[in-house]
């Protein structure tokens, strides 16, 4: 069963997102992310810009990692209501 999870990124790492140039996001485990999860990723600059990007979890390593941290492989999602990416 996939899971939708609502997390906070910074400006420069979600304009490396949606320009297409980041296909990784290295996050701690705390959640028990799974491949085929949905990550909603919500840009924070001292709160909240309301710009967000959905990413499908296509891949997860531990490899070379702190304990407790995974690599996530991640490509962007249309959104369904929305025929274009963001």
């Amino acid at each position: 069963m996939s899971v939708r999870h609502h997390l906070k990124i910074l400006p420069e790492y979600f304009e490396a997102l949606k320009d297409g140039r980041k296909t990784f996001e290295i996050r701690h485990d705390d959640r028990g992310f799974k491949e085929g999860d949905t990550l909603s990723l919500n840009e924070w600059q001292d709160g909240y810009t309301g710009r967000s990007i959905d990413v499908h979890v296509t891949y997860i390593t531990d490899f070379k990692q702190k304990p407790g941290y995974v690599v996530l492989g991640i490509q962007k999602k249309v959104r369904e209501d929305d025929d274009r990416n963001i």
